[in-house]
């Protein structure tokens, strides 16, 4: 059954690429960029048939959104007259990417903390001065237009994604290890991510600490945050669900109260500054804060209900982040067509390098630290493979997506192949438990 579908694809495809280039011939359109996009979306439609390489669907997938991106910039850009990069679209994908990768979390991913603290401890330092650093070194070995070598840093800077879960799981790694590590990074983005932008970037591109900060915790934190609100509600009783929704439904009015009222409470702190200063500018500095905490309670809230009305949700969830990691992807590419054609090998080789010196210095160092194998495995994947949706949606924010942005449309689909790669050859060579603990 598996071969006649095979043969089924590949007949499609090799009538689909006739048909491609007939219509290409009739339409006047360059033959060669609608066969190299028709391909690349009929080889990601084509891997689900071959199971051996059905691990490769997604990173498939984000190999056509970059070609698509080349071959035809204009339409990744605009949909009639509306710009796919509108900053409060681009938010929300990113968002939805997060919220996605939340719902795969739980309270109990953090409370690997306490049981295995120095594991975690190695972890965490690996995770936040390896890559900056790297990249920061890469981007003095290679010329790069500057915001495009900011980008390296930032990828670097990022915490890990749920990708380094599954390249665990499949190299039969410390799992728990890995999902602790990822959720408590996760945690540290906000604080460690802009404070390696402000530097090692800042020379090359304009990083604001404070802003960025509020970009990650309004991106990343607060989805994911969201999301764990969902988890906790699950289990608890129909009194407790209950009065969690009334609480939100105040949380909502008092976060909307300054729209409601037509007044902007900012400017209302920064006018009374002269009466009581640091009160205002206390004010002013935590109300985004305040605001952003009401937003995750209220959207945890109603998450939680729309899944009690409708269970199916849930198992879109990791679609719906998928989709907007290659929506991410193909704008992105779309963006910066014209520097990705003018460095797309340098940076490619950048990507080679960043993400094969994560691996060796994550193992290495670990186990230098006195980690077992596996564990040492699983710090090499969390430091190795890093969150380019994150990366994608703070160049978004700082409005430089086509540029600060090139490193995480390059270097996602990389570290998704090599991982998968390493993942599988160490999954051969795995140790049994009672073998690799007297390492």
């Amino acid at each position: 059954m598996q071969q006649q579908q095979s043969r089924i694809w590949m007949a499609a495809t090799a009538a689909g690429c006739l048909a491609t280039l007939a219509a290409a011939k009739l339409t006047s359109t360059d033959a060669w960029q609608l066969l190299a996009v028709f391909t690349s979306v009929g080889a990601a439609l084509g891997l689900a048939y071959v199971p051996s390489l059905r691990g490769y669907q997604f990173t498939a997938w984000i190999v056509a959104a970059v070609v698509a991106a080349l071959a035809f910039p204009a339409y990744c850009l605009h949909v009639g007259t509306f710009d796919l990069r509108n900053p409060r679209l681009l938010l929300l994908v990113v968002q939805l990417v997060m919220f996605g990768m939340g719902t795969q979390m739980t309270w109990h991913d953090f409370t690997g903390v306490l049981r295995m603290p120095g594991q975690v401890g190695i972890g965490l330092v690996c995770q936040f001065t390896i890559m900056p650093l790297v990249g920061f070194a890469l981007t003095k070995l290679i010329a790069l237009p500057p915001e495009v070598a900011a980008g390296i840093i930032l990828i670097g800077s990022c915490s890990s994604g749920l990708a380094s879960n599954v390249m665990v799981y499949v190299a039969r790694g410390n799992l728990p290890l890995s999902i602790t590590l990822t959720a408590v990074a996760t945690l540290l983005a906000p604080l460690m991510t802009p404070l390696w932008m402000k530097l090692l970037a800042n020379e090359l591109v304009a990083v604001s600490f404070l802003k960025m900060m509020q970009d990650i915790l309004k991106m990343v934190i607060v989805p994911i945050g969201a999301a764990l609100i969902h988890d906790a509600l699950r289990p608890a009783s129909a009194r407790t669900r209950h009065v969690v929704t009334v609480v939100a439904a105040v949380a909502a009015f008092v976060a909307l109260l300054p729209w409601l009222v037509h007044s902007n409470f900012v400017q209302i702190g920064s006018d009374s500054a002269s009466n009581s200063a640091g009160a205002a500018k206390l004010f002013v500095i935590c109300w985004p804060f305040v605001q952003l905490s009401l937003a995750m309670l209220v959207a945890g809230t109603l998450y939680h209900w729309v899944t009690r009305l409708t269970p199916s949700i849930t198992n879109w969830m990791p679609r719906l982040s998928m989709f907007g990691i290659i929506y991410f992807t193909a704008v992105t590419t779309a963006a910066g067509r014209d520097d990705l054609l003018q460095v797309g090998g340098w940076l490619f080789l950048a990507a080679l390098l960043h993400n094969g010196l994560g691996y060796v210095f994550g193992y290495g160092l670990s186990r230098l630290a006195g980690l077992n194998r596996d564990s040492a495995r699983t710090i090499a994947f969390e430091v190795g493979l890093q969150n380019g949706g994150m990366a994608s949606g703070l160049a978004a924010a700082m409005g430089k997506l086509g540029t600060v942005g090139l490193a995480a449309a390059i270097f996602s689909p990389w570290m998704n192949v090599t991982g998968s790669l390493l993942a599988n050859q160490w999954r051969k060579q795995a140790t049994t438990s009672s073998g690799d603990a007297s390492t």
